[in-house]
């Protein structure tokens, strides 16, 4: 069996007011060139299919036409939604696009009901878990309290459940939009922190074949069948190191998985420089960020006049300027969203409870009134997002 592993689409999503509309049509002109040269036997998409719950019509028309396109190849995909998606939208008319190959997962209540493909060596069973949003979804899975790991726990539970009572040999691959430990985040992914805690250990992807996952946008292998593929276009700085690619994915008939990665194509390369205005405009060593999308930071100890438009002049592309002085006053010259960035909800209101109070740290009744805040506020904007698509 062969699978096409993508995820964290973004569409509608631009990058520094950059418009990656063009962009994403290459990329997805490239996923299904790559479906039918490859002979794939399905393409899973493991969520954040767009970029907002309430997406542009251009977004959407990108979004019909590469479901038309995938259908008239007759190659079955599956997608899940992720934390950006309204599950609701993107679920809408799924059962009747499921008739066309085309198999929209995003209903929690429906998470043990795989999509059935079958090879040559017997059947497998395709399971999508949809993103779980913990205070909406505790109730209908049975779970009393807890965050990520608890509801995934009993999500798997429930594919293990359905798993264990098809046909021996069955070969199982999960979809799931999650931060599993061990992962690697990117500035671009937003913070899905319940009670502090994002991350869901490895081991809650027990007794499958493959977890096809996403959310994270780095391509990363957390073990032989625990992949991410990765956002296919970088949408933040932190990742100009990164090559982005989809899995392909072979599955033999014990289930074993041999997987190669599909490079994407790249509208533009980024580059990170640093240094002073003058030294960044002369120096030979930074000519190759020339055509590249730029993010500089400047170290002069006074900041200098007209710095963008000098920086253009060089690097026309020059989308995002940080100024960082030497001398020390790094960390009280760079701004803020600089000094919270990759830092969880929690952290940052912690970090400010000891600016404001120093040298004493929160109790066990204020880290309890802490969490149960932030959590009563994840869980409002989570409900007025799924009122909001109804």
């Amino acid at each position: 069996m062969r699978l096409l592993h993508t995820s964290d689409w973004h569409l509608g999503r631009s990058f520094h007011r950059e418009n990656l509309h063009a962009a994403q049509r290459v990329f997805l002109d490239h996923l299904v060139a790559t479906a039918a040269a490859e002979q794939v036997d399905a393409v899973l998409v493991a969520g954040d299919v767009y970029d907002r719950a309430l997406p542009g019509l251009e977004a959407v028309a990108l979004f019909d036409e590469v479901l038309w396109r995938l259908a008239e190849l007759g190659v079955p995909t599956v997608f899940v939604s992720g934390n950006h998606d309204s599950a609701r939208r993107l679920g809408t008319a799924a059962r009747l696009i499921d008739r066309a190959g085309i198999h929209l997962r995003t209903d929690p209540d429906a998470l043990a009901d795989p999509v059935l493909l079958a090879d040559a060596h017997g059947p497998v069973a395709v399971y999508g878990l949809p993103y779980l949003e913990p205070a909406l979804v505790r109730e209908r899975l049975g779970v009393e309290r807890g965050g990520h790991e608890q509801v995934l726990a009993a999500a798997m539970d429930r594919v293990r459940a359905d798993l264990a009572a098809r046909p021996a040999g069955t070969r199982a691959v999960v979809l799931a939009h999650a931060f599993v430990t061990g992962g690697a985040a990117s500035d671009s992914e937003r913070d899905i922190a319940v009670g502090g805690v994002q991350s869901v250990p490895a081991e809650v992807f027990d007794g499958v074949h493959y977890a096809a996952l996403g959310h994270l946008h780095g391509c990363q292998t957390l073990a032989p069948h625990l992949r991410y593929s990765g956002s296919p276009l970088a949408y933040s700085f932190s990742e100009a190191e990164h090559e982005k690619s989809m899995w392909l994915v072979d599955l033999d008939a014990a289930g074993a998985v041999e997987a190669r990665r599909v490079y994407c194509p790249v509208p533009r390369r980024l580059a990170r420089l640093e240094g002073r205005l003058e030294e960044l405009l002369t120096a030979e060593r930074y000519a190759y960020a020339a055509d590249r999308w730029v993010q500089a930071t400047l170290t002069d100890p006074v900041r200098p006049a007209d710095a963008m438009e000098r920086l253009r002049a060089r690097f026309p592309h020059t989308l995002n300027l940080l100024f960082e002085p030497e001398g020390g006053e790094r960390a009280a010259g760079a701004s803020y969203a600089r000094r919270v960035r990759g830092r969880t909800d929690r952290e940052v209101v912690e970090g400010f409870v000891a600016h404001v109070r120093p040298g004493r740290e929160l109790d066990g009744d204020e880290q309890s009134w802490l969490l149960e805040g932030l959590e009563s506020v994840r869980r409002a904007a989570a409900e007025r997002a799924e009122e909001n698509a109804r």
